[in-house]
């Protein structure tokens, strides 16, 4: 029977020595090395872990150990985004206070971690529930408030009624909440933002730099930021001193407006209709309304309905009277909220005029056949010549553009400009696992920020944290309770907390000096260390931790407290793995848990198969097949290195490899073939699979080479086989930690295989041996090629038929037959 290689006395074994040997344990300030800053993603202590999880810990534990043996300073922590809705919902689901449910959370994640193999800097632990991390979080919210980029309103936010809570934009995925699929709504609430939209274009520009980041995350960002040019045109409203203000990307069709609407969630709607006569209806209408998905509403499909205000707006360009309607189609998300309705080139506006009776006037038109509106059956949206636009009158559509533009600036009636797609990001959360904003309310001084001394505001342990709508913090006394650090009067804390994503904006700069009481974190040190120079995480981040992170960094760049702004050079994202063709969750039952694999093949089989199941940045189906595929192989590792003691192979030499056969030459070279193609699919690209497979067919190889008779080998013979075994463990050191450091060890070498050197290839033993072949046709010499002595009689067919100097003897004519004389030379007969 086949040997088993005994891997639950390996694996606890190597364990506990890279414990001992601190072996990523990382001295910052050495500078003798490059620094390396491997981070993974901020994970969520809110379940216990799954295979699908370990693609990414085991990803970035792979980059780590590798970059570790090619001599780099590697820095790779961890740390827990231990606040926020997945805790805390965990925490209710479980029956346990949201603190004691994180904890056992993390506990278990750290014991599933370290089974896994996978090793970090655990002195740099951090973890965002803890008041030495979210101190510094407050502290941010400090900053952002102290440069006006903190404020609070009352607003339209989207509403999870199962979550209870309000939701960022970046949040809602297809009009629902990202975590538990609800319909979300609109509710008008006080809540603080954070104006990210200050930042919109650099961070769209400076997606630019991020050239190691992969394609579809900077489109996703750019699509997200959606930047618009046109002109922001002001209505003045009629008996009413303040005008709307509207964007539009068709300032050429700003004649045919004929009404306008407003948004149900418009900041002027409620101030507007305050006296209207049909307030009631109104207020009807915007309450049925909110309460839609905005994915429903903006979808151009949705059944337009609006209520006209009572209000008239005045077209700027020609002085008329338009109705100022409010309509379920327009969002508060696109533009300004305000739309100019021109029903004659807006297919939504078209339908909404019809259905109310409103007119449609064309101000673009097509001569050949002219438009009619009274018999149009959809808007006219393709471009034409100007009509019943006054000076503008003749010209094309798309040269009006830039007139009109002009002259309304010069008449002051509006201005060129850009619109983002982005919204501020909305912090407030009502629920209670989370940092507290660090703010108060005083009745004498107002809202009043809590000094830097007086951080952190601790949370209360003892509330009842159940969601209700309203933040649980309200009803604890001894937190909501307080005196103003400026008058000393009575004040009220604010008793919504932050978003989660606060927390984890910034985490990666803490990792630098996690035990500093002083500082958030050094700044000498971030800059060392920083941008991350691999980041590696889910693709489903690109949008809203991603995008925080770099909006945090520049706002800290501004104020002087970092010397970069862009926290990650380069970027990995790896793809799900599924079961049974959908994503793992406990309500599908297709959770594959790591524990029952790795008590029953090993950690380094589940590493393995993990990286092998296919290209790291796609999504892949999980095989329980393939993990026993996996540990085959392990076992056949093994089993080599058995045989190869027990015939000698592994004796330590000194001598240099000479005198080889051809099957010799042929393994050899296949050696250095191998550690080149592993070294390239580590650099950069990580083609994980790829490099297993590599490595895979040199096992084979080095078996063939072995044979099967237990023949006396020669001294050149054990040269290489201990060479090519010696090497293999190396590149297989990365991946199978556990396994490569025993047989490292078994082959005498003292310390961890990941104090070696990562090998390089010899580019003498993968050179061929080239002859020149003479080409000709019907017997006349054509061409020469320089050719690899052993190459085969279909590729070197190829060759020829891709050489220039033949092909031009084979236009319109057929090989026949093809005469090849090894090494020397092929004729072509052709008709």
């Amino acid at each position: 029977m086949e040997e088993i290689y005994p891997f639950r006395t390996i694996e606890p074994k190597w364990q506990s020595f890279w414990e001992k040997e601190r072996l990523f344990e990382v001295d910052t300030s050495r500078t003798d090395k490059t620094k390396y800053y491997c981070l993974v993603m901020f994970p969520y202590p809110s379940a216990t872990l799954h295979v699908g999880h370990g693609r990414n810990y085991i990803i970035g534990d792979v980059v780590a150990r590798y970059k570790l043996m090619r001599g780099f300073n590697v820095l790779a922590p961890i740390g827990w985004d231990a606040f926020g809705l997945p805790a805390e919902n965990a925490a209710i689901k479980g029956g346990l206070h949201p603190k004691i449910s994180t904890l056992n959370n993390i506990a278990t994640m750290k014991r599933q971690l370290r089974q896994w193999g996978v090793c970090y800097d655990w002195r740099r632990e951090v973890t965002a529930c803890f008041p030495d991390y979210y101190k510094w979080s407050q502290w941010i919210f400090l900053k952002l408030y102290e440069k006006s980029l903190a404020y609070k309103k009352r607003a339209a936010v989207n509403w999870c009624s199962s979550c209870q809570t309000v939701l960022a934009n970046e949040q809602v995925v297809n009009g629902a909440c990202e975590r538990c699929e609800t319909p979300v709504i609109q509710k008008f609430l006080e809540q603080w933002f954070f104006k990210i939209t200050d930042y919109a274009e650099r961070l769209l520009k400076d997606i630019a730099q991020l050239t190691h980041w992969p394609e579809r995350v900077r489109v996703m960002q750019r699509n997200w930021i959606g930047k618009n040019e046109g002109v922001a045109i002001h209505f003045p409203v009629d008996g009413e001193g303040e005008p709307l203000t509207c964007f539009t990307t068709r300032v050429d069709t700003i004649y045919g407006a004929t009404y306008m609407v407003l948004a149900p969630e418009h900041p002027r709607l409620q101030e507007l209709i305050r006296d209207s006569k049909n307030k009631g209806e109104i207020q009807q209408f915007v309450e049925r309304i909110l309460r839609q998905p905005q994915e429903e509403r903006s979808a151009l499909e949705v059944k337009k309905e609006g209520v006209f205000t009572g209000w008239h707006v005045v077209n700027p360009v020609n002085g008329r009277k338009i109705p100022l309607w409010v309509a379920n189609y327009v969002l508060l998300e696109y533009g300004t909220g305000a739309v100019m309705a021109v029903p004659a080139h807006d297919q939504r506006d078209f339908e909404f005029a019809k259905k109310y009776g409103l007119p449609i006037e064309v101000v673009i038109d097509q001569p050949e056949n002219p438009l009619n509106p009274l018999t149009m059956k959809e808007a006219y949206i393709e471009e034409g010549i100007m009509v019943h636009s006054e000076l503008f009158n003749g010209l094309g559509n798309r040269e009006a553009m830039e007139k009109i533009a002009h002259f309304m600036e010069k008449k002051g009636m509006g201005r060129r400009t850009s619109a983002y797609r982005l919204r501020d990001w909305l912090i407030s959360r009502q629920r209670y696992w989370g940092a507290p904003i660090p703010i108060l309310y005083c009745n004498a001084c107002g809202i009043v920020p809590v000094p830097e001394k007086d951080l952190p505001v601790l949370l209360p342990e003892n509330v009842r944290f159940r969601p209700t709508g309203e933040s649980p913090l309200k009803d604890a006394p001894e937190f909501v309770k307080t005196r103003c650090p400026k008058c000393k009067g009575e004040g009220k804390r604010e008793f919504d907390t932050m978003d989660t994503f606060v927390d984890s904006s910034w985490y990666f700069l803490r990792y630098l000096s996690p035990q500093n009481a002083e500082r958030p974190f050094d700044t000498a040190l971030v800059n060392r260390w920083l941008p991350v120079d691999q980041y590696i995480g889910g693709v489903e981040h690109a949008i809203l931790h991603l995008l925080y992170s770099r909006f945090i960094v520049k706002v800290l760049h501004d104020l002087g407290y970092v010397g970069f702004d862009e926290p990650f050079e380069r970027l990995f994202t790896q793809g799900m793995i599924i079961k049974d063709g959908f994503k793992m969750s406990k309500s599908k039952g297709n959770v594959v848990s790591p524990d029952e694999l790795i008590e029953r093949f090993g950690a380094d089989t589940v590493r393995l198969y993990t990286l092998f199941i296919g290209p790291p940045e796609k999504d892949a189906e999980w095989s329980d097949r393939g993990v026993e595929g996996a540990f085959r192989f392990l076992n056949r590792v093994w089993r080599l290195s058995q045989l190869l003691s027990k015939r000698g192979a592994l004796v330590p030499v000194s001598s240099a490899v000479s005198g080889l056969n051809e099957e010799g030459v042929s393994l050899r070279r296949k050696l250095h073939l191998t550690l080149k193609k592993v070294t390239e699919d580590m650099e950069g690209s990580f083609r994980f699979n790829t490099a297993i497979a590599s490595m895979m067919e040199l096992v084979n190889e080095i078996y063939r080479y072995l044979g099967e008779e237990e023949k006396t080998l020669q001294e050149n013979e054990r040269v290489l086989l201990r060479e090519a075994f010696e090497l293999l463990v190396l590149l297989l050191a990365p991946f199978i930690p556990h396994l490569a450091e025993e047989i490292w060890s078994s082959l005498g070498r003292k310390g961890s295989v990941f104090r070696a050197s990562w090998p390089s290839y010899d580019p003498n033993a993968i050179a061929v041996e080239e002859v020149t072949i003479v080409i000709q046709v019907n017997g006349k010499v054509r061409s020469k090629l320089n050719v690899a002595v052993d190459l085969s009689d279909e590729l070197l067919k190829e060759k020829i038929l891709n050489d220039e100097s033949i092909r031009k003897w084979l236009d319109g004519k057929t090989v026949k037959q093809w005469v090849i004389v090894p090494k020397k030379l092929v004729n072509l007969v052709v008709t």
